[in-house]
């Protein structure tokens, strides 16, 4: 199944995503995760279950991609970060990536001012196309999901806001480019790159 809507569990979740990051550069053991998860609690979460979800996701996101990527979620100033953790989410979810490289890249070729609701209900009938093994989402989860992918778009620059839906020109940070070069992300890097 190529379409999985484990992506409603969050945005990009920046802070949470260099406390993850961190954890895995460190190598630390089952035991370690828990303490760090669990008992210290060190998303904030509102409860064990929450924190358990969130890093199931981060954590997933994360070992998509390597530890010189984990470096720059943990180390690096705003944008870098911000996209390194946005490349770790576009190959861990084809839903995203797919969605870039489909949808948002043919609006910037077309240019259109901006996304619409309309745009990500027809792109989901046309996952369906392309994985029949694609679940039935009910509207709720549909709506989560578009809210989910749409926070992305605008926290990684590609959209103004989540109100406006402006499409906006991404510069992707050097760090993150260079990163994704050295280890032949080509699928990460054709989505990212869809803005002129």
């Amino acid at each position: 199944m190529r379409y999985k809507a484990d992506i409603t569990a969050g945005a990009l979740k920046l802070p949470e995503s260099r406390l993850i990051a961190d954890l895995l550069l460190h190598k630390v053991d089952a035991a370690g995760w828990k303490d760090a998860i669990l008992s210290k609690n060190v998303l904030q979460a509102r409860s064990a279950a929450t924190a358990t979800r969130l890093t199931k996701l981060i954590r997933g996101r994360l070992e998509a991609m390597g530890p010189d990527l984990w470096k720059l979620v943990r180390d690096g100033k705003g944008t870098v970060a911000t996209h390194a953790v946005f490349a770790a989410a576009v190959k861990h979810s084809p839903l995203l990536g797919d969605f870039l490289e489909i949808v948002v890249g043919e609006l910037y070729r077309r240019f259109s001012p901006a996304l619409s609701n309309k745009v990500w209900a027809e792109y989901l009938e046309g996952c369906r196309e392309r994985d029949h093994e694609m679940p039935q989402w009910n509207e709720t989860t549909r709506r989560r999901l578009r809210s989910s992918v749409f926070q992305m778009l605008a926290q990684a620059g590609y959209i103004e806001n989540t109100g406006s839906l402006q499409l906006q020109t991404v510069h992707v940070a050097d760090q993150v480019l260079r990163y994704l070069k050295a280890n032949h992300e080509e699928y990460v890097l054709r989505c990212m790159q869809v803005a002129p």
